[in-house]
């Protein structure tokens, strides 16, 4: 019996050492912490002649995975290839002269390694603006089974631009406080990504963010201190803010109500009484995802959701035709 208890004991030191040995590999980045925010420009495209109407998009591409996203679900590369394709073909229909995605893979198992930012940039993207708010080594979860965890992951917030990109930054928000400290250690870190594109010589400040999905407290943080970037370059600059808000628009108590309530912020493809709906991508039925602009400086052509990206992600993209006003 003592003998069995000393085994006993020395095998659970053993496992023991083995889960902390991997909780800190695990948890561990990858990368150089300069290259969380970089602008990547590419030589071979070349970039337009100056114009009166631009066009934006934002795009949750929920790293290609469908309506599978985050679930404990098998997830072929057949799944992948053929939502790449389908984001090609139609960005190649809608054109957008600024695309802002959120969830995109640079280099994750979950999505075989396919940098995704690269595969729609060579659409015709010269300026590529990239920020990770993942770097793990690897990544578990879904929690069970274990076949199904995403492995390594690096991913984060894009803006793929054919106009010139410059003055990013990196603005990590609010962490889920009640987080214990194994499930913080692998918090998709929320971003505000702000850069500046230059369009016909004047610059136009966009911030491309993605809000806290579960804790409404940490939602609510978040979107103040993203508010309050937004309320500072509006003074100076024609300001688009963009992304995932995670804030629903038709309940009437969601944090975004305060942002429509400005009368000095348009609000693309969007009407109070039936506002289009950009999730989920299999029966459409809330709106967490907008484009918000500044009226004074920024003149709203026209916006839509685009129905025809499909099942690609679980969001559907919105996209906005503007002109800056003199």
């Amino acid at each position: 019996m003592k003998q069995f208890v000393k085994y006993f004991f020395r095998i659970l030191v053993l496992l023991i050492i083995a889960l902390v040995v991997f909780y800190f590999w695990a948890s561990s980045s990858t990368l150089d912490e300069k290259e969380y925010a970089k602008i990547i420009t590419v030589d071979e495209f070349s970039t337009p002649k100056n114009d009166s109407i631009f066009s934006i998009a934002t795009y949750n591409i929920g790293y290609l995975s469908g309506m599978t996203n985050n679930r404990a679900v098998a997830k072929p590369q057949s799944l992948f290839d053929t939502n790449l394709q389908k984001v090609l073909t139609e960005t190649k229909k809608i054109n957008p002269d600024i695309i802002a995605f959120q969830e995109i893979d640079y280099d994750a198992s979950r999505s075989f390694h396919v940098n995704q930012e690269e595969k729609i940039a060579a659409l015709g993207y010269k300026y590529r603006a990239r920020t990770v708010n993942w770097d793990e080594r690897y990544l578990p979860f879904p929690y069970w089974p274990p076949s199904m965890h995403f492995g390594k992951v690096i991913s984060g917030q894009s803006i793929l631009s054919k106009y010139p990109l410059k003055d990013q930054e990196r603005i990590v928000l609010q962490r889920v406080e009640s987080e214990p400290f194994y499930r913080d250690a692998f918090y998709l870190e929320r971003l505000a990504q702000i850069v500046k594109v230059v369009l016909n010589d004047k610059e136009v400040v966009v911030i491309n963010t993605h809000l806290e999905a579960f804790d409404k407290n940490t939602r609510v943080q978040q979107f103040e201190k993203v508010l309050g970037i937004y309320n500072k370059y509006a003074q100076d600059y024609p300001t688009i803010l963009l992304g995932d808000f995670n804030s629903r628009a038709r309940d009437y108590q969601a944090i975004i109500q305060k942002i429509f309530a400005m009368k000095e912020t348009g609000n693309a493809a969007f009407n109070f009484q039936n506002p289009p709906n950009t999730f989920d991508t299999k029966k459409p039925f809330e709106r967490i995802d907008y484009i918000f602009y500044t009226k004074n400086s920024i003149e709203y052509i026209s916006g839509k959701v685009v129905n025809e990206f499909g099942q690609a992600s679980d969001h559907l993209p919105i996209y906005m035709e503007f002109r800056l006003k003199k």
